[in-house]
């Protein structure tokens, strides 16, 4: 089993910064790519930014130059710096990996993608 725990979300004023963290805990063997995405009220889940396991970055054009993605490979760890934060901004951020995990006795190899439960940030004066 493998466990995404996101963290780090909160209240803050417009011009304001947070800090989004997610650990992936369980069978792990190596992690892929790793993202956060995010889905306001009444919207549809979307892509803020990605980074693979080179360090390789993407980022929605709407957050270019306030947000940056990082990741600490020992500690299969995603972060998610965000500055400058605007009420727009205002969502459920989600984290998401994909993940090899190591044979078992009754398994193979088995990669999946998983979803971490989703951290609140608002962003209101």
């Amino acid at each position: 089993q493998v466990q995404l725990v996101e963290s780090g979300g909160g209240l803050v004023q417009p011009g304001g910064s947070l800090r989004l963290s997610c650990a992936a805990s369980g069978s792990i063997f190596s992690i892929n790519a790793m993202g956060w995405y995010r889905q306001a009220p009444g919207k549809q889940r979307e892509l803020v930014a990605a980074i693979t396991s080179g360090g390789s970055t993407n980022y929605a054009d709407s957050v270019k130059e306030r947000f940056t993605i990082s990741r600490d490979n020992a500690k299969n760890t995603v972060y998610l710096q965000m500055n400058s934060l605007k009420p727009e901004d205002t969502a459920v951020y989600y984290c998401n990996a994909g993940i090899l995990s190591p044979p078992t006795a009754r398994s193979s190899w088995y990669t999946n993608d998983y979803w971490g439960q989703g951290t609140q940030v608002t962003v209101s004066s």
